[in-house]
């Protein structure tokens, strides 16, 4: 009861933004979102989920922005601990107002479930704003990557990799987001979506996607829920390749022009 209520108060209290992604195209100087979301049951089985995500994007001079994704997820099943993950995912933008923009990326995660220890990768690509209205947005960016994977463990689902703690790997990446208001825009509806594959293993690939939707609840604050599904088809010996998550919260937008 007492985690129950300590969830209740922290989710009440925080401050996050309305958008599940922050435009770097917009031209305002300074974007920022610090989300919390989580759930918790008590019963014959004790489930608690903590997830916490911090977004920036800031535009130091003309033409150029950078913007940084920052999350971690908590979760205890049976007072067993099955998750406690970070993740940080950061960008160098060039001109992100064109229709069609580069940038660079750099990343780095951990995996608590999937036997993860650190995963490193960077690289460069490019963005096409396929739409780009206040109301609609849809981006499509592509990108090759250099990755390093650091696991704890050495035996895999494919023989391939037996052997080895630490995987190297060039990669693609193909991702997909957006956002469009539904019903008078009252309702707002928000994705993402990539996939990630190998290049000298056609068995060496994952992807992801998060959906979301948030509804106004007073002076710009939201009840928002998200869906993310993950697949990863290179895992540690009987670990599972998909994971489902479905987290609720609120949600307020800060913005300085």
């Amino acid at each position: 009861m007492i985690r129950f209520v300590y969830l209740l108060l922290i989710i009440s209290l925080s401050r996050v933004s309305v958008f599940a992604q922050l435009n770097e195209s917009d031209t305002v100087k300074f974007q920022t979102r610090v989300s919390l979301t989580g759930g918790y049951q008590q019963g014959n089985i004790n489930i608690f989920t903590l997830r916490t995500k911090a977004d920036v994007v800031y535009s130091p001079i003309k033409n150029i922005v950078l913007k940084s994704q920052n999350s971690s997820l908590y979760q205890t099943f049976s007072s067993t601990k099955v998750d406690n993950d970070i993740f940080s995912r950061n960008y160098f933008y060039y001109k992100p107002q064109n229709n069609i923009y580069p940038f660079g990326i750099a990343y780095i995660s951990s995996n608590y479930r999937r036997k993860i220890n650190t995963r490193i990768f960077a690289g460069s690509g490019a963005t096409w704003q396929l739409l780009n209205k206040k109301y609609n947005v849809v981006k499509l960016s592509v990108n090759v990557i250099y990755e390093t994977n650091i696991f704890k463990g050495s035996t895999f689902n494919y023989s391939t990799y037996n052997g080895y703690n630490k995987i190297n790997v060039w990669r693609s990446t193909l991702f997909v987001s957006g956002w469009n208001y539904l019903f008078n825009k009252h309702v707002r509806l928000y994705y993402d979506v990539y996939y990630q594959q190998a290049f000298n293993d056609k068995n060496n690939y994952r992807t992801q996607f998060d959906i979301g939707a948030d509804l106004p609840v007073w002076k710009g604050l939201n009840f928002t829920a998200l869906y993310t599904f993950s697949h990863e088809n290179v895992t540690i010996k009987n670990i599972k390749e998909e994971d489902k998550i479905l987290s609720l919260g609120f949600a307020y937008l800060i913005i300085k022009k």
